[in-house]
This record gives C-alpha cells, structure tokens and sequence, in this order.
C-alpha cells in the first residue's frame, strides 16, 4: 500500500497519521481509526476508501457534514493537497498527502501562505496569552517551521545574559527531539546570522567555496542551510511613558537538511523572516511570563517565610511580676537577620536576648533562626550568659557557613535586680539609671560562629527600681538620612536620657521617632530590631 497520510490541524494540534487500512475511519467513537473529540465530529463522520490508485472519502451521514476544498461532499477520489474540513468550523482540517520528498528546502506559493498564515497565529497566541509556557512556544516555533519548509533538523538558539548564543530547543522531523553532541550543526552560519542581523540560506555546502570552512557539517550529511534571524523589539522606560529601542537580535531559528536544495528564493526568505519576526514576539512574551512568574512565585515564598520569621519572634510584649518589655524588629526587606527572644528560666530568672546576623535577605534570616533555635535549647541549661554564648558559639561553628556569623547580646534579670549578662560583638546596649545616668554594657566577647578558640565573659550589676536597658542591632546606630549622615552612638543616649522609669512601649516610640525625624526620606538600608526592659520589682 502507497505511503499516504492525513495531517491533521484539530483542537488537540498538529500531528500526522498513516492511512494504513483499505478502510481507514474517522469519527468521534474510540474505535474510529481517527478519533477527533469535537461537538462538531459524529461518532461515525466519514472514512476513506483505499481502492485500487484511488482514495476515496465518503461522508457516513454526518450531521454537520464533510467538505474538501470547502466543497460540501457525500463521496469523492482524494488527490494529495486536498484540504478535509468537518464540521461547520476550520477549527478542524485534514491535509490528504502522499510520500513528497521531504528533504532539503522546499518553497511553493503555498508553503509561503503557510508561513504567513503560521505568522499570524502566532501572533494571536501572543496577543491572547496562550504561548506562555516557554518550552512549548520555542516547540511550536521550531514544529512548524520543520512541517512547512520540509528541512530535516532545526533549533533554536537565543543570547543569553552575556550575549552569547545557547540552544534552546533542537527538533526533528515528525516531532523528534534531538538531544546530545550527535546534533552536529553548523556553527559558523548561527552567529554569523546573530551577529549581522541577516538570513543566510545555502543550496549546497559541496560548493567548492564553502566546503572547507562547513567541513565538520557535511561530514555528517548536511548539505543545504537556512537560518534566519529571531528579531524582537525593545522598549525602555522614560519617565511614565515606554520609548521603543531599535529592533535587537535575540537568537537565530536554524534549518538544514541531507539534499542539495535550490529552492533559495527571495520569496521563501522574506516569508520565513516574517514567520520568525512573529515567533521572536511569541517567544520574547513567553520568557518575559517566565520570568514574571518565577518573580511571584520568589515574592510569594519570601512572603510565607516573613510569615515563619514573625511566628518565631516572641510576642512584642511581656509584663512580669518584676519586669516589663517590649520590642520590634522592622526587616529593611521581606526577611531579615534579626531577632529578639525571651523566656523564663527554672528558678525565677528572666532571660532576654537580641541578636543580628550578617548580612540581609534570606540567607541571614536562615542563619538568624538557627542562632535563635540555638539560644533557645541552650539558655536553659546554662550556668549563666556566658556559659551559654561559648555553647551557642561551638553549635553555630559545627553547621558553620562561610562568611556567616552573629552578634549577640543576652542577659539574664532576677527578682532582687541582678542582671547577668555577655555582649557577643552586639551593639552595646544602653543602662538608663535614675538622675540620667547611663553606661554601656560592652563586657562579652567576639561574634558567634566565626572563631573556635573564642571565649565569654560575664557582666554583672544591679539594677533599681525603673531601670531601663534599651538592647538596638546595628540597624539603628548605623541609620543613614539623605545626607549619608549615621544616627550614631551619641544621638541614641541623648534621645534615652530622660527615659528613666519611662514604660517600655513609651521608651521604644521615643527612640524611633528620634530615628525617623533623623533619617527623613532616606530609605532603610539595614534591619533595624530594638528591645526595651524596665526593672520594677
């Protein structure tokens, strides 16, 4: 039986089937030899007679109808290019084709209206958002550009970041998708094409002229070579209106084949350069969705991991039998390296602590948590402050990450006003004492989780009734207003001076509404996280 077959165009795509029976069906029913789902299709639509030379196609009493050529037909001798329609609609056609030579380049009038009819669809997918999927568009373009020129192998390669070209996609006939360094391909005509802009189509690589340079190309069979450019577009942002730039090359859609082909018209190059115009849109709206969800799905984790690092800090409130607290922590992004904690220790005492991690973003946020995990498991079973920084120190250095580490400061407060502390390279806090008296408490050691060998000490004093210990990261010193000016250490006292006795909520709006007239419009440049507790026992 003669080699012939139906390309078929329906909602389910393009693909090509055999006509391999004396009586080949078509209908809606599972057991039709072509079964096409649409209201359109009966369950028994039409078959295709093979008698003798000829191919018949005859209507089995369809309710909307067979047509060929747009022809109304009951029964009719099928001759390849004829155009099956059924149904009511063009949204489903069958393309009656035999064994056409199907190597090297071909252009007829028709594969040119092909082209241009292909342009146009792409160019309605593009408008109505249904090529978004990347891979697909660059499939789809590579697909139909295989089917209408009947070149062998294709790919598509776009400029990456750096300008250079990478394959994107490498396609076969008949939906093949080539993989491997067995693809060998002309690598000369790609960027000469992506650098100057312009086709470049070549009937025969024999040519004497041509066969040294494409050598490594016609040892494995290639011969004829079309490759034209994927030209998009650009626009810029000036002020609230878009400026279009000069049209840029992104990539190049490559075609060749085995056969010497001297179909290389004018007429084929132009529609095939109209064709790729259309897929560069296509393919540009797709990578530019690509890259817009991969931003909301970026923004929509960071979101949820806000939400983790804020269940994670203690409530910004607390009121003992001895003490009071508040505090807060402002991330300068999404998520941020700080963090504040405390808890009640067996025994009475209360412990309290803030730290702040290098860096910003989700990196330092991860690395907040584990010092903060840290703090919490190992705090408890401390004999004080510094015992337990020299143990956060040692579990922080087992999981270390290279240029990582965190200043810390932690306390512990009792009933008769005895605090214990150590400062791990913390900012030092403020002590706000009664007559405006105020000192720093710096005793400690050096950052957490960057040297071995480091040790703590212990800070000890006594507190009075309406004591105040303001605890700031480096966020808060190191506040910048427009002028690139730091809010700086000695700002800090001077707006704690007369915060003695002060309730700690009413001590934390002094000091960031000192920070804020400081700073003016100038945009947060670091985390800023502060932590106020007041002795009233």
């Amino acid at each position: 039986m003669p080699d012939v077959k139906l390309r078929v165009n329906d909602p389910q795509g393009r693909r090509f089937v055999a006509i391999d029976k004396a009586l080949f069906t078509i209908g809606r029913r599972t057991a039709a030899d072509l079964q096409i789902i649409s209201t359109d299709v009966s369950r028994e639509h039409a078959e295709i007679v093979h008698d003798g030379d000829q191919y018949i196609l005859r209507d089995r009493g369809s309710r909307y109808g067979t047509f060929v050529n747009g022809e109304p037909v009951t029964e009719r001798a099928l001759a390849f290019g004829d155009r099956i329609r059924l149904g009511r609609t063009d949204a489903i056609e069958l393309v009656f084709q035999g064994d056409e030579a199907t190597s090297g380049l071909r252009e007829t009038a028709t594969d040119i209206n092909d082209l241009r009819q292909m342009a146009g669809i792409l160019n309605g997918l593009r408008a109505l958002g249904s090529g978004r999927v990347l891979p697909e568009v660059l499939t789809l373009v590579m697909d139909s550009a295989l089917e209408v020129t009947k070149a062998e192998r294709g790919f598509v390669m776009l400029a990456n970041a750096a300008g250079e070209l990478e394959f994107k996609v490498a396609r076969g006939r008949g939906g093949q998708t080539l993989k491997g360094t067995s693809f060998a391909t002309s690598e000369k005509i790609p960027r000469e094409v992506f650098t100057t802009g312009r086709s470049r189509t070549v009937s025969d690589l024999m040519d004497g002229s041509l066969a040294s340079v494409h050598d490594g190309t016609i040892a494995v069979g290639i011969r004829s070579v079309l490759c034209v450019p994927l030209r998009v577009m650009s626009m810029a942002q000036s002020g609230s209106e878009g400026v279009l730039l000069p049209d840029r090359v992104m990539g190049v859609l490559y075609l060749d084949g085995r056969e010497r082909s001297t179909m290389t018209s004018k007429a084929t190059v132009e529609a095939l350069e109209a064709f790729a115009t259309q897929a560069a849109i296509a393919i540009e709206s797709a990578r530019l969705y690509a890259e817009e969800a991969e931003k909301g799905r970026i923004e929509r984790d960071l979101r949820v991991a806000a939400e983790i690092q804020r269940a994670l800090l203690a409530e910004p409130a607390y009121k003992g039998s001895y003490c009071d607290l508040a505090a807060v922590s402002v991330p300068c992004r999404t998520v941020g390296g700080d963090f504040y904690d405390y808890l009640e220790l067996t025994g009475g005492a209360f412990a309290f602590a803030l730290g702040d991690v290098a860096g910003k973003g989700p990196p330092a946020a991860l690395q907040a948590a584990a010092v903060q995990t840290n703090f919490a498991a190992l705090a408890p079973v401390s004999e004080n402050p510094a015992s337990a920084m020299a143990k956060i120190n040692v579990a922080l250095l087992r999981r270390a990450v290279e240029a990582r580490f965190a200043t810390m400061f932690y306390g512990t407060l009792e009933a008769d006003g005895k605090l214990n502390y150590s400062n791990a390279g913390q900012e030092p806090p403020i002590l706000v004492q009664s007559g405006g008296r105020i000192s720093k408490l710096d005793i400690g050691g050096p950052v957490l989780g960057l040297l071995g060998y480091a040790s703590y000490e212990l800070g000890s004093l006594t507190l009075e009734h309406g004591d105040v210990v303001v605890v700031c990261s480096d966020g808060v010193t190191e506040a910048r207003n427009v002028a690139g000016e730091e809010y700086g250490g000695e700002r800090l006292v001077e707006a704690l001076g007369r915060c003695h006795g002060m309730k700690p909520d009413a001590v934390m709006d002094t000091l960031m509404a000192s920070v804020r007239t400081f700073v003016g419009s100038a945009p947060q440049a670091d985390d800023i996280t502060t932590l106020v507790i007041r002795f009233t026992g």
